[in-house]
């Protein structure tokens, strides 16, 4: 299911020379979004950016718009995440952007890629609750 965590308001420093959002800006905001799913689903700080497949611009935003990144989980690898993105109008839902796939390694303190051994969707409250009810054991 695709879960829509952060929103942005396109301001006049992320246009481009056409008066709409700048494709980098929304490129960079893509990867930090999904770079943070990623890092707290594998509970890995070090988890990086491997690949990322061919991106569609359906649709463009302007000034003023607000926009909304959805990501999505789509395969646990063995030291791997593969995400999917949407981006669409917060307030119309119109897409504006979609990646099929966002591939991201969880890598050990030497630099290379560790096992994580995740297998699905965590999320925190859950994470939390069980230590919780650990420690009070």
């Amino acid at each position: 299911m695709m879960n829509y965590h952060t929103r942005k308001w396109i301001k006049p420093e992320d246009l481009n020379p056409n008066h709409s959002l700048f494709g980098g800006r929304l490129l960079q905001w893509i990867d930090e979004e999904a770079a943070l799913y990623a890092i707290i689903q594998l509970e890995n700080s070090r988890a990086v950016t491997k690949y990322i497949s061919e991106i569609n611009f359906v649709s463009s935003a302007k000034q003023g718009d607000i926009i909304e990144i959805g990501i999505e989980a789509v395969e646990f690898g063995r030291t791997s995440l593969t995400l999917r993105c949407e981006v669409r109008n917060k307030m119309t839902h119109q897409k504006i952007i979609t990646i099929d796939k966002l591939v991201f390694v969880a890598l050990g303190e030497d630099g290379l890629p560790k096992p994580h051994g995740k297998t699905k969707i965590e999320y925190v409250a859950d994470r939390l609750y069980v230590k919780n009810t650990d420690s009070e054991l």
